[in-house]
């Protein structure tokens, strides 16, 4: 079965590459551009914080009923490593909780070595079709 994952124009334009998508795991990667990187040519937090954020959103868009929607409620992420210019990073997140109105989301970045970099926890709200019809903001 082909899982559909929704566009993500900001994952696009840092160049996150969604490698593997299921219920309770994604997988993706992330090469570290200069553009994306702080002074040091190490990349910059917020771009670890977008890329966990947005294997957790996919993650938490796998488990929606027909037609909601998800955002996120909350993430906290500890930075653990420095990923440099020119590296690929990969980012697994993996479901700590999956329910009727939010899942948890646990994501570990970690370098081509294996080093963990970062480990980010998300929460994912579910955004009721209901209220995705009324109009209700995301």
């Amino acid at each position: 079965m082909t899982t559909t994952i929704p566009s993500l124009p900001f994952a696009d334009l840092m160049g996150v590459e969604v490698v593997e998508a299921s219920k309770t795991r994604v997988v993706g990667r992330l090469t570290v551009r200069e553009d994306l990187c702080t002074a040091g040519h190490i990349l910059h937090g917020g771009a670890y914080m977008a890329f966990a954020d947005t294997l957790g959103a996919v993650a938490g868009f796998l488990n929606l009923p027909a037609g909601a929607r998800t955002t996120t409620l909350e993430s906290k992420t500890n930075f653990l490593g420095a990923a440099e210019a020119g590296e690929t990073i990969t980012g697994e997140a993996t479901s700590l909780h999956i329910g009727r109105r939010s899942s948890v989301w646990q994501t570990r970045i970690t370098s081509a070595e294996g080093r963990l970099l970062a480990l980010v926890i998300q929460t994912q709200v579910t955004i009721a079709a209901e209220a995705v019809m009324l109009g209700s903001p995301p």
